[in-house]
């Protein structure tokens, strides 16, 4: 996702933009407890607590590696695991650090229907897996295309918010947002962002318990995984050479480097583009022809 800003305001900017899958759950732990506990209810475990504090610690050092005047921005997903998960990661972060923490309901787990019975939910899962992971709706619940039309709107919001200086009132603050949330949401984030298709969405694996992904500012006003990550993390998340090739691009926002070295997405849906150009000629012109040196009007 690429925004034009004037360049007065390309400081408001946030540095980095974090997203944090929560850390384990009982149902990670027993699926069973789907059938008794309402989704948003379901808690982390004693090591999801564990896991979350840890990743706070890192997230911490990422953001405070440089020195200087940053700060955090936290957007988290209603749910009891993620608010506990939050709660958490907030014990690394001196107060005068945070700028603020909000609520978000649109960066919610996938809805997978109300309780679930285990047997069932497992035929229903192999069924998505014939049907197609990102177009197949649960039974009373969502689809990850439906996942992705929610999170589209709250990237509008997140852009108004940056945009009109809501996240970010000193200018001579780094900024950094942190979206704790759920491991399909944050992958759809991402293919939105980058304007990945189903098909290169698919070949994601998901994020581990308190796993965080960092899109960091690149020195050309692009974000990228590739100013924090490795090549080597961005192949383990299941990314194509092309996805990996575009985060390079970001990382540098090197166009030339670009046209030379990789190919246009463009490939993606023509098997075989047409490289000619049209060229417009005005309504009085004819097509013509050319013979032993003469221009001649074709009949």
């Amino acid at each position: 996702m690429t925004r034009q800003h004037h360049p007065q305001c390309a400081r408001r900017l946030p540095k980095r933009i974090i997203l944090v899958r929560h850390g384990e759950s009982q149902g990670n732990l027993d699926m069973s407890a789907y059938t008794t506990t309402p989704d948003y209810r379901i808690p982390l475990t004693a090591l999801g607590a564990e896991q979350a504090r840890a990743a706070g610690r890192r997230i911490h050092d990422v953001v405070a590696a440089a020195g200087g005047n940053w700060k955090v921005y936290f957007y988290v997903s209603p749910y009891a695991r993620t608010r506990a998960t939050l709660r958490e990661i907030g014990r690394a972060f001196p107060r005068d650090r945070v700028i603020g923490a909000r609520e978000e309901c649109r960066v919610r787990e996938q809805d997978f229907g109300n309780f679930q019975v285990e047997e069932r939910m497992r035929a229903v899962k192999e069924t998505r897996q014939r049907f197609g992971r990102f177009f197949f709706r649960f039974p009373e619940g969502e689809s990850a295309a439906d996942v992705f039309d929610r999170v589209a709107s709250f990237l509008e919001s997140l852009w108004r918010d940056i945009d009109m200086g809501r996240l970010d009132q000193d200018p001579s603050c780094e900024t950094n947002l942190v979206i704790v949330s759920h491991g399909l949401t944050s992958r759809v984030f991402l293919m939105k962002w980058f304007k990945w298709t189903v098909a290169q969405f698919e070949r994601l694996n998901n994020f581990d318990n308190c796993e965080f992904r960092v899109m960091q500012l690149g020195p050309g006003g692009e974000y990228s995984l590739l100013v924090h990550h490795t090549k080597e993390e961005l192949q383990q998340w299941g990314m194509s050479p092309e996805m990996i090739a575009d985060q390079q691009w970001r990382a540098s926002a090197n166009r030339r480097s670009w046209a030379e070295e990789c190919s246009s997405f463009i490939d993606t849906f023509f098997e075989e583009p047409n490289d000619s150009s049209e060229t417009s000629s005005s309504d009085d012109d004819e097509p013509e022809d050319k013979e032993n040196g003469k221009t001649k009007l074709l009949e």
